[in-house]
């Protein structure tokens, strides 16, 4: 299968030449449950989206974007996630994708009032959907950072992930289909731990401290990318 990653953003500019850029690090988590082919379509930078009919699946990244800025590519991004659902393209959304993927299929996003959400975060799960072939476990917990968050579900999601934080940390579009998380499975700690210092200003002093004990905790971006790997099995197009 080839995914194709729509890269929405840039690791910042004073730790990027410390770290891969985003598309590599999916690249790195789904090479770790499967046997892919990889595209790169680097919105941020200006390349046009392709036509879902040419593409076997998506997967939006994190952005420091919300879904509600007056960016040029934001518009077009929503028709293609709109007119890639209706084609049956299999979409991951991650962060960002997965604030875009609610906002584009008939949800709502917002800046929270609840602020920063940094760290690793713990999420109950809610529903194990049927492309998970493991035993779900009552909760799975991984890296954060964001203030915008999904307020609305779309029609037909399902929540398959939720904190008193983030109600809605996990949708799956069985219809769709698509699949979307809140937290970053693609950020090692290393990664996590140099972005949350280096917002540390933006942050606070206390919160920035918290996320970076909380990576103490041990993290299931693993899983997560197996359950994606599984998603994208479930839902392979006929070519």
């Amino acid at each position: 299968m080839k995914l194709t990653i729509i890269e929405t953003g840039l690791v910042p500019e004073p730790i990027r030449g410390d770290f891969e850029d985003y598309p590599a690090m999916f690249r790195h988590m789904m090479s770790g449950v499967g046997t892919y082919e990889f595209d790169t379509v680097s919105v941020i930078k200006g390349e046009a989206l392709p036509n879902p009919d040419d593409v076997e699946a998506v997967l939006i990244t994190g952005s420091p974007a919300g879904v509600y800025d007056d960016e040029a590519w934001i518009g077009p991004m929503i028709d293609f996630i709109r007119a890639g659902a209706g084609a049956g393209v299999p979409q991951i959304g991650i962060c960002f994708g997965h604030q875009i993927l609610a906002e584009a299929l008939g949800g709502k996003v917002v800046k929270s009032d609840k602020g920063w959400g940094v760290g690793r975060h713990t999420y109950d799960v809610v529903t194990c959907p049927a492309f998970v072939t493991e035993t779900c476990p009552p909760a799975i917990s991984a890296a954060v950072s964001h203030q915008d968050q999904v307020v609305s579900v779309p029609p037909g999601a399902e929540i398959i992930a939720a904190s008193d934080f983030t109600p809605y940390a996990g949708l799956y579009y069985p219809d769709a289909p698509a699949l979307s998380f809140q937290c970053h499975p693609e950020f090692a700690d290393a990664y996590s731990a140099a972005l949350y210092s280096l917002r540390r200003p933006r942050i606070g002093e206390t919160l920035t401290d918290q996320a970076l004990e909380s990576l103490e905790i041990e993290g299931d971006h693993t899983r997560l990318a197996r359950w994606i790997a599984g998603f994208l099995t479930a839902h392979q197009r006929a070519r």
